[in-house]
């Protein structure tokens, strides 16, 4: 792998002449987007180095000023954590930005449509970049619910070269589902699996709001749109395909007091970047998720009328978006904490053989509100996604995940990423139906 040489304002520098990460001081992340996640990423990568010895200043962006200013203060603001107010759609702004703070890294703290102006900002200034959903997917046109058309991250994987050819590193889908989940997976292709027969992300939580009966944890925007979309699977005799939204229910039995609970399967990454970099005799790629009844079928409502629409429409003379008139009306992720209760995980469902034994293994991170909230006063939700990104910021600031182009989390070693997991507050546990036959016998 090769090293990651840094620009500054432009102008390109070898690795030789430049300084390496892990002298002191010497990151620059630029942060575009304060929501809930924004805020936990902040707080989490700015408590991991808190003697400066690999993040020189973290630059706090968003829209709205105040609450750039609202995170940057929670960190300590002055020179170390500016706050400065972006239009994340403007590429020319996101990159003038960018040159101006002499920028290292640009965090993408933003929903997915967002992503294109980001991504191409960071090239043009000369910045590596962090996303944690990558580029957004369009249905095929005459077949959607059967075939893939353009898929989720096609738009920047096409870009592969160019960044490669300049040196920079663009880590695409690095939240924690995305992200996690496939440091999971690729930590059980290197030690626990000699062949896969199937891996599956399966993600269910028993949390609560106080007060509403419906709420996301996350982006509503993001929500909408892959919970809506064709859910892409994939299978080795069949490559990717789609079928209905919300399809192929099934149950599945959660760790830590959550349970089992209901599981459909939704359009997300994991599904598009497992196959392509884990080939052990893999044969299919799912992705489940358990949101509950009440607010799928509130999603199922959203989608009849036509509140889901992306585009602007026209109202009595003024243009609006539907889904953002949905997103308004629905609670902040951001001011929930407090009342929300209860726990979520994001896991990784491995099977396949060792040693030519059967083997079933879910690898998971489980997040309880309540510790969130106290530690770092932000949502379970929020803190959980925040953590995939912060890790990998500090494995790329010290040179520890070194390499170039436009990647996923799998093209990387899972072994540096779990063995932050703990210090950060997110340990992860292994459920090993393999080892319990064994300790039964």
């Amino acid at each position: 792998m090769s090293c990651l040489p840094l620009f500054f304002l432009g102008e390109r520098r070898s690795y030789l002449q430049a300084k390496s990460f892990d002298q002191k001081g010497n990151m620059k992340v630029l942060l575009i987007g304060a929501g809930a996640v924004g805020e936990a990423y902040a707080m989490l990568t700015s408590r991991a180095d808190p003697e400066n010895r690999w993040l020189q200043q973290l630059v706090v962006a968003d829209f709205n000023h105040d609450r750039a200013r609202e995170v940057a203060k929670r960190l300590g603001g002055g020179e170390h954590f500016p706050a400065v107010r972006i239009d994340a759609g403007d590429q020319q702004q996101v990159a003038a930005l960018a040159r101006q703070h002499h920028i290292d890294l640009i965090m993408n703290g933003c929903p997915q449509n967002y992503d294109p102006p980001i991504f191409n900002a960071a090239f043009e200034a000369g910045c590596n970049y962090i996303d944690m959903a990558m580029t957004l997917s369009e249905r095929h046109p005459t077949d959607p619910y059967n075939k893939v058309g353009v898929m989720l991250g096609d738009y920047q994987f096409a870009r592969h070269k160019d960044w490669e050819s300049r040196g920079l590193l663009a880590l695409l889908g690095m939240g924690i589902d995305p992200g996690v989940s496939e440091v999971f997976a690729k930590y059980a292709d290197k030690y626990l699996f000699d062949e896969i027969d199937e891996i599956g992300v399966r993600d269910g939580a028993n949390l609560a709001v106080d007060g509403y009966k419906y709420a996301t944890q996350f982006s509503v925007w993001s929500v909408i749109e892959e919970c809506l979309n064709p859910p892409v699977f994939w299978q080795h005799n069949k490559g990717y395909y789609t079928t209905e939204p919300m399809s192929e229910p099934e149950v599945f039995d959660f760790p830590e007091g959550i349970g089992p609970l209901e599981v459909f399967s939704i359009e997300h990454e994991e599904v598009i970047n497992i196959p392509r970099w884990i080939t052990k005799g893999l044969k299919k790629v799912t992705f489940k998720i358990s949101l509950g009844k009440e607010l799928m079928d509130a999603l199922r409502m959203i989608n009849d009328l036509g509140l889901a629409c992306a585009e602007p429409i026209d109202v009595k003379g003024v243009k609006v978006t539907p889904r953002d008139v949905v997103e308004a009306c629905m609670p902040n992720p951001a001011k929930i904490g407090p009342l929300m209760k209860g726990k979520i995980c994001v896991g990784t469902l491995v099977r396949g053989k060792k040693e030519d034994k059967p083997r079933e293994v879910y690898i998971y991170q489980v997040a309880d509100n309540e510790a969130c909230m106290e530690r770092l006063k932000c949502q379970a939700v929020a803190a959980q996604t925040a953590v995939g990104p912060a890790i990998a910021t500090e494995l790329i600031a010290r040179g520890i995940w070194q390499n170039t182009g436009v990647l996923p989390p799998e093209a990387f070693d899972p072994d540096p990423f779990l063995e932050r997991m703990d210090a950060y507050g997110f340990p992860y546990g292994i459920r090993d139906s393999f080892l319990k036959h064994h300790d039964d016998n």
